[in-house]
This record gives C-alpha cells, structure tokens and sequence, in this order.
C-alpha cells in the first residue's frame, strides 16, 4: 500500500516533492529526481510544475 503524498522531512533536497513523489510510488528518491532532471531537458512546464507541487504538497509532520 502506498503512502500518502507528503513532502518528507528528512531526506529531501530543496523542496521534498521528488522525494514525496518517489515514496508514493515507491521509487528510490535519486531515480525520482534523475527523471526530474531529464524531464526538463525536454520542452514543457516541469519547474513550474514542481513549484505547485512544493505548494500544494503538505509537509510531513
């Protein structure tokens, strides 16, 4: 069963979200940030994307 998404406080980074967003999908927190990286190789909103994520994302308590 998957947790709920949540940033982390510990083991993050800047904001928390690749590492919220890889216990979510339970994906190692490294491989959640390296497709980050490649991702905006690519053209498309992904900082933006990340940015509301860290918003919206509550904080683990």
């Amino acid at each position: 069963m998957a947790s709920n998404l949540v940033r982390p406080s510990h083991g993050r980074w800047i904001g928390g979200v690749c590492a919220g967003l890889a216990r979510r999908f339970g994906i190692s927190a490294n491989t959640m940030r390296l497709i980050f990286v490649i991702s905006c190789l690519l053209p498309g909103p992904q900082i933006l994307i990340y940015v509301v994520l860290w918003i919206l994302m509550p904080a683990e308590r």
